[in-house]
Formats: C-alpha cells, structure tokens, sequence
C-alpha cells in the first residue's frame, strides 16, 4: 500500500534524502537511498515527551546531537522525512453527504469538522486530508464521501522541526508514524494495525485500502489487560459498523513478546494475529513508520 493514496503527507516539498523517525524511546534514522543502513539510536530518559499540546522536544540540544551524530553535516542543504509520534497529532475518518471540489472549501469543511475533537487550535494548526473510497457494507447506503484526515498543531510541528533545520536539514515532508507504517501492509478484507510506543496504543481499521477507524490512546498501564480493554470495543464497534470481523491483525511495537500475545489473540478472537515485517529490519517501538516509509518509497 502506497501511503500516498491513503493520506498526503502533512507537508511534502522534493523527495528527501533522509528520513528519520521520533519517539520517546529514541531516533530511527537512514539515508534514503540505502534503506538496508536504517538503525536506532534510543534516548536517555526525558529528551522528548509526546503531547498534542505541550512542548514535545524537552532537551532540545540533546535532539540536535543525536541528529549530528547519526547524520554528520555536509556542508550543503539536506532533505528529510521526519516521522512524529502518534500521540503528538490526531488522525480521524470524516464521512460527508457531500464533499465540495474547491481546495480552499475542502479545507475550511475538514477544519470545521475537526474543531469540537482536538485539544488545540484548528484554525492555525496543520492540516492534511485525503477522501477515499468508503467500505461498503451491506445493506447500507451511508455518507457519500469518506475523508482520512491528519491535524497538528503549528506551534509543535515547528518544535520537531527546529532541530533538524540547526542540523542543516529541511524538513519537507511530516507525517506520523501509524500512517508511515500502513505501508507495510497488503490489506485485503478487514485488517488493523496495533502500534504500541510507550504508554499510547494507536489501532487503525482498514476495509480494503480505506482507513475506516483512526484510535490513539494513553494507556494507564501497557499489560495486555490494558490494550485489550481497547481493543474489545474496537472489534465490537467493526462487528456493528461494517458488519464483519477482522481477517488479520497487524502488531507493531510489542517487543520479544510479540509472538506469545500473537497467539493469544488468535486464539481469542479467531483470525490470523502476525508482527508486522519489512525488508529493511524488524518494525519495532520507534522504527514502524521509517521502516514504513523507506518501503514507500524504496
């Protein structure tokens, strides 16, 4: 699955040459065009702390020398993919009767949409949409239009983007992570995703090559108990609303355990429970998205 038919990126300039990713836990990074060098540099505690609203980068000189250390200047002008946290913007699937063809209307509508569900300001934030094509279910006429969209605060996107830029990096593609990742699937039927980082849990259902549900969640634990009062919920509401049951569930972010609650959630809920996988590594807690993207554009 191309990530491009899904969602435009938050802001796309020229192919980067870079491509990095963030997370609380540390910075994935690689050179575009040997995508077999991607690697993980973890933090120590506290540098980053992902919020929709706060500052995100807390040690921003930190930030800086790892991205000096793993990615030495030049001395020319670099472009990069960079890769947020989940937690850090907001992901939501908007249905419409009808969806106007002027961009500047587009935009306006999403906005309008979006303003009563963000904890942040729509009106200068960052916004990104896609409509794509609705899951069908039987028996149901619905909304007309299907919009995937994408919001961020202006004021923390500059937070992530201002360390690269010290670094000689133009930052001209952002997106997150979960929607990075979607790359790496081949979805047919019902499928999700379930990323785990940290302490948020981010699930995405997917009908086809449409994004039918969007969830990003803060834990109050990460034992399975947890992310499974999430997921029952979520199963239940696919059952009702598109009439089904998932065929294969994707995991990401779990760790050496990854297999033993594969086989747990096989069990329980009957469908096919995989981690997720790439050419280029292992997709694990901070490396899903960049190893997503590297596969998108690879």
């Amino acid at each position: 699955m191309s990530l491009s038919d899904l969602l435009p990126t938050l802001l796309n300039d020229p192919p980067p040459t870079h491509a990095f990713e963030l997370s609380e836990d540390g910075i994935a990074f690689a050179p575009v065009s040997q995508p077999a060098l991607a690697r993980f540099q973890p933090f120590e505690p506290g540098v980053l702390l992902v919020s929709p609203v706060h500052d995100n980068i807390q040690q921003p000189q930190v930030l800086l020398d790892h991205i000096h250390s793993i990615a030495p200047g030049n001395g020319r002008k670099r472009r990069a993919a960079v890769i947020l946290p989940d937690y850090c913007a907001r992901v939501a699937v908007l249905d419409f009767d009808t969806f106007p063809t002027n961009p500047d209307e587009q935009q306006a509508l999403v906005r309008f949409r979006l303003k009563k569900s963000v904890p942040f300001e729509v009106e200068t934030a960052v916004v990104s949409y896609a409509p794509q094509p609705r899951p069908s279910v039987s028996g149901e006429a619905g909304a007309a239009i299907n919009v995937l969209a994408a919001v961020i605060s202006f004021d923390v996107v500059q937070q992530y983007e201002a360390p690269f830029r010290a670094a000689g990096f133009h930052p001209g593609l952002v997106t997150t992570s979960s929607l990075a990742a979607l790359n790496l699937l081949a979805p047919t039927g019902i499928t999700l995703l379930v990323q785990l980082s940290g302490r948020v849990l981010s699930v995405l259902v997917l009908q086809g090559d449409a994004v039918h549900l969007a969830r990003c969640v803060e834990l109050e634990g990460v034992e399975l108990e947890d992310i499974e009062s999430v997921l029952h919920p979520t199963i239940a509401y696919i059952e009702d609303e598109l009439k089904g049951r998932p065929g294969q569930i994707w995991l990401a972010g779990f760790g050496p355990n990854v297999n033993d609650v594969a086989a747990r959630w096989q069990k329980e809920w009957g469908v096919s429970v995989q981690p997720l996988r790439s050419r280029f590594g292992n997709p694990g807690n901070g490396t899903a998205g960049l190893l997503g993207y590297l596969e998108s554009v690879a």
